[in-house]
């Protein structure tokens, strides 16, 4: 396979008669605003009715956790090459095993983490938040992005989440069953969403199994979902059903009593690194894994053309108001700066400039 070495498998002869008695199925994660499929989460599932949960803890007992969790990592990456285009394939890796040779040799199965997440299940404290950086800043370095789990819950705390900086925040199941009834959750909700714009990560609502939880997260703008009611796990990367796509449709419609910055995008050039050419700007330039890595600006007094990092990036989804208040707020060097919009991939759609959204803003639209 494209992007594979050939790693042994993890001994899990203590627990697992044989390694295909690790399965996995996968749940889809929609993009609201667009009610179609942004990726999947892998889930490991075993023999009998024992949950996953049970599977893992057992490990521990025996003192084999770390490879299990590693053995299911080498059965995740062997299915990116299986994912429809453009979308993502997240597997689950606990903080505290994330640095253990076994686990590190099974991410390093697959050269190629583009279409990667790897997300951070903690029921365990991490007491080295810096080397916890070090392993994901590698993992980001090989283009993979950083999920963060239960966010709202006691272990993912903000702590974690500052020293992490992840690109996905999970939201935690207690906070989404019920929401649409409870202002608290509401307001909670609306706070992490806040945080995870200010840190550029994207919020995720997990385990959302009624309509109305669907409704009240599309009113709130946040851009992914997953649970029940959009799509249970399937052994294959299956599609959205017909009733789900609608009802996705009528609840986003329904909720949209403000215009996104959808209609303000502004097409742009892109640059590939070490492109043979004349750049012009203004332009994106793109990382080695097609990420937005710059912006390539120019001073309208002197015509000087300079480049300026990305400062923000928000989804099609944002409100008007939310992203010029989130422009406004950065630093005074690039609190001007043109904002990219990306979707769920981390593709870029387009710019969008600051003139644009405060006039939007201005008219009420």
């Amino acid at each position: 396979m494209l992007g594979m070495r050939t790693v042994a498998l993890p001994d899990c002869r203590p627990l697992l008669a044989d390694a295909d008695d690790l399965t996995l199925v996968f749940q889809p994660i929609v993009d609201l605003a667009t009610a179609t499929i942004a990726g999947y989460e892998a889930l490991a599932r075993f023999p009998g009715t024992a949950g996953p949960d049970a599977w893992f803890a057992a490990a521990a007992e025996v003192g084999i956790a770390a490879e299990l969790e590693a053995l299911a990592v080498h059965k995740v990456l062997a299915a990116v090459d299986g994912l429809p285009p453009n979308a993502f394939l997240t597997l689950n890796v606990s903080p505290h095993l994330l640095g253990t040779d076994v686990v590190q040799d099974a991410l390093s199965s697959r050269a190629d983490l583009h279409r990667v997440v790897v997300e951070l299940t903690e029921h365990t404290p991490v007491d080295d938040l810096a080397a916890l950086r070090r392993q994901t800043d590698a993992l980001r370095e090989r283009g993979a992005r950083i999920a963060l789990d239960d966010a709202g819950s006691g272990y993912s705390g903000l702590q974690q989440l500052a020293a992490v900086r992840p690109q996905l925040v999970k939201l935690d199941r207690a906070l989404v069953a019920g929401i649409d009834g409870d202002p608290v959750r509401m307001t909670l909700a609306e706070m992490i969403g806040e945080f995870a714009g200010r840190i550029d990560a994207r919020l995720l609502a997990e385990g959302v199994e009624t309509p109305a939880e669907l409704a009240a997260f599309a009113r709130l703008g946040v851009p992914l979902a997953q649970g029940w009611l959009l799509g249970r796990p399937a052994t294959t990367f299956a599609p959205l059903s017909a009733e789900v796509t609608q009802l996705l449709r009528a609840q986003v419609a329904r909720a949209r009593v403000t215009e996104t910055v959808a209609g303000l995008l502004r097409p742009v050039r892109r640059y590939e690194p070490d492109e043979d050419t004349a750049m012009v700007a203004p332009a994106v330039l793109l990382g080695p894994h097609g990420e937005p890595a710059g912006l390539l600006l120019s001073d309208p007094r002197t015509a000087e053309v300079y480049t300026s990092p990305v400062s923000l990036r928000v989804h099609p989804s944002t409100g008007i108001d939310d992203a010029l208040r989130r422009a406004l707020s950065r630093p005074p060097a690039q609190r001007f700066d043109p904002v990219i919009c990306t979707d769920p991939t981390g593709e870029v759609l387009g710019l969008l400039r600051i003139e644009d959204l405060a006039t939007a803003a201005g008219s009420g639209r």
